[in-house]
């Protein structure tokens, strides 16, 4: 069951607090990079067929195979599919920047260039719970952001097909080519290329600890979006919120991850109780009950603070990934909130408006991170490149400022770089 605190009587540190994971997997993960480095399309063909369970032709996903998908999807969820992908193109293109320049002083000008990172690998994960609203919310902000090569990796099944609605939102999402890899290994081969596989300059995606173990291991060769850590919600609920919804929006997260927090801070301790009631009503009918389980009882909490600035302030400290504003006048508390990934307005938005058909992002900073990154966004599929053009006689006008600085740094090469053409010894003049 779910515990209750008085929010003088917790600390952020506690509420925080996880279970560490008692595996390592850095070295098996590590083997499987240094393998798929080494040997290519052979090691992934023998990663495939230990842990999917299955040989493959070609790992490469056919366009009939994409068609036959589309045929098969139902046409309501497809529908929903395309209404979706339009609402996040329509969020996502008011993010894109445009490069400048400053011509402000004679003779000179300055800027930066903005232009899109040239290849994407995008890693869904497989498993029980398909997620096409992953495809979606990581491919499209690439597109948006120009990006001319988009790969997707995923797990094949037992019969070396891809979940038909994974393949559905890559066609509509504009995803070049698809891999059917998974794992530490496919994150390998989008990062070092294989016979089969072209190499990517920034891998993004969620994933297990082997996926997210293989991401920090090839940072620096690639880049990465977030290590992401499990799931979370932090509401903040006033006394004229319905116990019922709250445990439901609560619950909407429980279920992702047995390690996935859901947490209440309130300012009336009569809706602590009814949402403490509701959660055990409402778990057992839950298709994961047995995570959500975990999840309320090992890292679930409901808090109460004295008033609801006060609950602004915790969760300002805790960081959530989601923060649901269930109150009366939401946009009068927005101000207050620093520290979020998305922020759910009012007593009408709950967290899976964010996850699927909003249009906003739902990859998010977990773990506290929101106090200093983002949601993904086109800015995470984009390189700038500032830029610099002097004339000779503008150069002239300011060599000396230069050579003074660098002398000042014992740099005499630097030094003489911004006086020598000046120089009268300087055939060069």
């Amino acid at each position: 069951m779910i515990k209750t605190y008085n929010i003088k009587d917790i600390s952020v540190s506690e509420i925080l607090k996880r279970e560490e994971e008692s595996r390592d997997v850095s070295g098996i993960v590590a083997d499987v990079i240094k393998n798929v480095r080494e040997r290519g399309d052979a090691a992934l063909a023998e990663y495939t067929e230990k842990f999917d369970k299955v040989v493959l032709d070609s790992i490469v996903v056919s366009e009939d195979e994409i068609n036959e998908a589309l045929a098969s999807v139902d046409a309501e969820f497809l529908d929903i599919l395309n209404e979706s992908a339009e609402n996040i193109r329509k969020y996502h293109r008011c993010q894109v920047r445009n490069g400048y320049s400053l011509t402000d002083k004679p003779g000179v000008i300055i800027g930066q260039r903005i232009s899109p990172i040239e290849k994407v690998g995008v890693y869904v994960p497989g498993g029980s719970a398909p997620l096409p609203s992953s495809v979606l919310m990581n491919v499209i902000p690439a597109k948006i952001a120009g990006v001319p090569f988009i790969a997707m990796a995923t797990p094949p099944s037992k019969n070396g097909k891809i979940n038909p609605s994974i393949l559905a939102a890559a066609k509509i999402a504009g995803v070049d080519v698809i891999y059917k890899m998974g794992g530490a290994q496919a994150i390998a081969a989008f990062a070092y290329g294989s016979e089969t596989v072209t190499p990517v300059n920034k891998i993004v995606g969620p994933g297990n600890a082997f996926v997210a173990e293989a991401k920090r291991q090839v940072f620096g060769k690639v880049g990465i979006d977030m290590i992401a850590g499990p799931s979370e919600v932090l509401v903040i609920a006033d006394g004229s919120s319905k116990p019922d919804v709250v445990a439901a929006d609560m619950l909407s997260q429980a279920e992702h991850d047995r390690m996935a927090s859901a947490i209440l801070v309130t300012d009336s301790a009569g809706l602590a109780a009814a949402v403490a009631y509701e959660l055990e009503v409402q778990i057992p009918l839950l298709t994961r009950a047995e995570i959500a389980r975990e999840s309320i009882d090992k890292y679930g909490k409901i808090i109460i603070a004295e008033n609801l600035r006060d609950a602004a302030k915790i969760s300002n400290e805790i960081a959530p990934e989601h923060l649901e504003l269930m109150v009366e006048e939401p946009f009068a508390y927005l101000p207050e909130i620093k520290n979020a990934g998305s922020v759910f307005l009012g007593k009408n938005c709950p967290e899976p408006l964010g996850d699927y058909f909003a249009g906003t992002n739902h990859v998010l900073p977990t773990s506290g991170t929101a106090k200093f990154s983002s949601p993904l966004s086109v800015d995470d599929f984009v390189k700038k490149s500032s830029y610099i053009y002097y004339t000779k006689e503008a150069l002239e006008l300011e060599a000396y400022k230069v050579n003074k600085f660098a002398m000042q740094e014992g740099l005499t090469a630097h030094a003489k770089s911004a006086v020598v053409r000046f120089d009268t010894n300087n055939s060069e003049k």
